[in-house]
């Protein structure tokens, strides 16, 4: 049996689509100078159940709220807005001598746009209101000031 699953449009984990990712590489690493460096981005994305609540034990699906159902097996049991960020993450430097990160950030031209969503679960399960989790902090993280 299904525990509990969440199906959520992809906007609900990031509303900005421009970004095209690519795989870089730098040659001449090592003592012989002979060692390729491949740049492969991982993106961590917070899970729907760490962004929600009521979420466990339940199968859950969510939507832009432009993107209304009509199905009787569903009903909505949440209205859920994300809010666009002050800053943006526009690129890093990595030291291979002290293996440090350091991110460059830029304000965000759309911080404050709201993106509403609805979550609907299986009509007939107890139900329970969908809320959104309280935001994430940075942890352990030095944030620099935006770069215009």
């Amino acid at each position: 049996p299904v525990i509990d699953l969440v199906l959520c449009h992809g906007d609900f984990l990031n509303a900005h689509r421009e970004y095209v990712h690519e795989n870089k590489s730098v040659r001449g690493f090592g003592s012989y100078g002979d060692i390729l460096i491949r740049d492969r981005k991982m993106y961590v994305v917070p899970t729907p159940y760490a962004l929600t609540l009521e979420t466990t034990q339940r199968r859950t699906l969510i939507l832009p709220a432009e993107l209304a159902i009509d199905d009787d097996r569903l009903e909505p049991v949440g209205r859920l807005v994300r809010i666009e960020a002050n800053q943006l993450v526009t690129g890093y430097d990595f030291d291979l001598t002290t293996n440090t990160i350091t991110p460059h950030y830029t304000m965000n031209p759309t911080a404050g746009r709201p993106h509403p969503f609805v979550a609907y679960q299986s009509r007939g399960q107890a139900s329970r209101t969908v809320k959104l989790a309280s935001a994430p902090e940075l942890l352990d993280e030095t944030v620099e000031e935006p770069s215009e």
